[in-house]
């Protein structure tokens, strides 16, 4: 992921986010209330879990204001607890106002990403690879890709540009794993990784036989997958996916596989709760 396209990515979303809530208008509850006074406000976690989206607050505060001054306690991906100040924030009240649910926002779904992340991420017990996948909000996967590095995660294929991943619709389309495979190459050599979409131990093989570089078990059963990392036995990567959550981790993380790919990481997940206060 190039980190220019993330910041691109960012700027984006941010004059979009800002639009939506200011309309070129602006805050006229604050209008009305403040001029020029100058304050200093705080920023306090009401949640505990791992810190994600720092960046865009900062970036948020200062389109609005660049006088805005924002003092960061804390980086992304560090732990953070309930009540911790994570960040300092001064200048023009009116400006901090009409900046902050934005600014916010953006910390509030990132920090999730990456909270929940680090939970599964402990719960694997590094016997397994926290993988997310394509499950994205339009227009953030950049960025929820990004909050699940900070928890901890690794990133999956970040669209259909980068990595060759033959699903169950392709080969059968195709007339089978072997025919799609070998279209794959004669179209594009080594130059992406592949990984196949297998829904039971015969197409596993088939798969290997193939040299592909991962093999997806997909809706397997516990007992389908322990087979099936059996049979692949290191030759190649292995991933678990569908219908992953927690509690299944616990079983999965057993089977022998590599990696399990989690939609939940960003399609379900709770807000952390941030307040910007006066006083603390």
């Amino acid at each position: 992921m190039k980190s220019e396209n993330l910041s691109a990515n960012e700027d984006i979303l941010i004059e979009m986010a800002l639009l939506e809530d200011l309309d070129g208008t602006g805050d006229v509850t604050s209008q009305a209330i403040f001029d020029s006074e100058i304050d200093e406000f705080h920023l306090v976690s009401k949640d505990e879990g791992v810190l994600c989206g720092r960046r865009l607050f900062e970036k948020v505060m200062a389109k609005v204001d660049p006088s805005i001054e924002v003092r960061f306690r804390f980086s992304d991906g560090d732990r953070i607890a309930k009540g911790d100040c994570i960040a300092d924030v001064s200048g023009k009240v009116l400006s901090v106002l009409q900046g902050e649910r934005t600014a916010i926002n953006f910390l509030s779904h990132l920090s999730a990403i990456a909270t929940k992340t680090a939970r599964l991420v402990a719960a694997a017990e590094g016997k397994v690879r926290i993988l997310d996948t394509r499950k994205t909000l339009p227009g953030y996967r950049l960025l929820q890709k990004y909050a699940v590095r900070c928890g901890g995660g690794e990133n999956h294929r970040i669209g259909l540009f980068d990595m060759v991943m033959i699903k169950d619709n392709h080969h059968d389309a195709a007339g089978g794993i072997t025919a799609a495979v070998g279209k794959v190459r004669s179209q594009w050599g080594d130059r992406y990784a592949i990984e196949v979409e297998a829904r039971n131990l015969n197409e596993v093989r088939e798969a290997l036989e193939n040299g592909v570089d991962r093999i997806m078990f997909d809706n397997m059963s516990d007992a389908e997958m322990t087979e099936a990392a059996a049979e692949v036995n290191g030759r190649c990567e292995t991933e678990a996916s569908g219908n992953m959550n927690r509690e299944r981790l616990e079983r999965v993380k057993l089977t022998g596989v590599d990696f399990v790919s989690f939609g939940e990481l960003t399609h379900t997940v709770e807000a952390f709760d941030f307040s910007l206060r006066k006083n603390i």
